[in-house]
């Protein structure tokens, strides 16, 4: 289908784009790569009467370590997180998702910002934010603001940010010795949104004790899933391998998945089960390396 009629405006600052979204208010909305809202639109499930690209905005797309924080700027593409020495190094987590996520022409065009702004429980990253106990920057007309991940969805494409906010930076907590994660979802096709999801982060203390756990589901509720209970099973224990079972059968029991065409809720029930469990012994092995 074809967008319903809209008039476009270019962004170059982020103060421009605020002034934009504060004049034309409810009316309008942001973007930066398009690969969530284009589809919508295109399906008339977002109808905004003023698209504000803010694509083009400087100083937005960096990826570094600064104090105890690895610091995304929202701009920053899949592709250059997918060549990021640093990212593949320390990171793992990232690296499985993004090598997931669509297909190369999407990857040089979406940005990690979009991809969690968008509120979207089927895309990747917000599972790994929630899994990294990330905190979303953003700048909206009261200035700047920090959101801890597990207050950032709300709902249902829904999230924190105010009608002119603009996400600017994404936080996670510096790699440390012996932390590990990883990610991995089931897809009917290379590059489809996930049919379930799940990232996993560790961080083992030289005793072998499970020190911090963070577990995110994709696709399986109606917003990005922190699995509370599974985290509580093991944080402070040393992980077993019965412990690991039942972290997955928490994981099928608290998901809330929906019949679809891409598989029955059953099936993804049992997905995450054993999705969680191969993600938590993948995490423990790399917080090992």
């Amino acid at each position: 289908m074809i967008p319903s009629k809209f008039t476009y405006h270019k962004a170059t600052t982020l103060k421009d784009a605020i002034a934009l979204s504060q004049e034309h208010g409810e009316d309008a909305k942001y973007m930066s790569g398009g690969h969530s809202l284009l589809p919508m639109m295109k399906l008339r499930f977002a109808t905004p009467e003023h698209i504000i690209d803010i694509s083009k905005i400087e100083g937005l797309s960096y990826i570094k370590e600064d104090g105890d924080c690895l610091k995304i700027g929202a701009l920053t593409t899949q592709t250059e997180m997918e060549y990021s020495d640093l990212i593949n190094e320390n990171y793992s987590i990232f690296s499985d998702a993004i090598h997931l996520t669509a297909d190369p022409s999407v990857r040089n065009i979406g940005t990690i910002g979009g991809n969690i702004a968008h509120g979207d429980a089927a895309n990747d990253q917000p599972a790994l934010m929630l899994a990294m106990r990330a905190t979303v920057i953003a700048e909206g007309v009261d200035g700047q603001k920090s959101i801890p991940i597990d207050d950032f969805f709300h709902g249902f494409y829904m999230t924190a940010l105010e009608q002119s906010d603009v996400l600017v930076e994404i936080q996670v907590p510096k790699a440390k010795k012996g932390a590990g994660g990883a990610y991995h979802k089931v897809e009917r096709k290379v590059g489809d949104y996930a049919t379930a999801g799940v990232a996993v982060h560790v961080e083992i203390d030289d005793d072998g004790i499970c020190q911090e756990v963070g577990i995110g589901l994709t696709n399986v509720s109606a917003v990005p899933m922190r699995l509370d209970r599974g985290e509580e099973l093991i944080r402070g224990k040393k992980i077993t391998d019965e412990l690991i079972a039942q972290v997955g059968v928490v994981a099928s029991e608290d998901c809330e998945p929906t019949s679809d065409l891409r598989g029955s809720e059953a099936y993804k029930r049992s997905i995450v089960n054993t999705i969680t469990q191969r993600m938590i012994r993948l995490a423990i092995e790399r917080s090992n390396h």
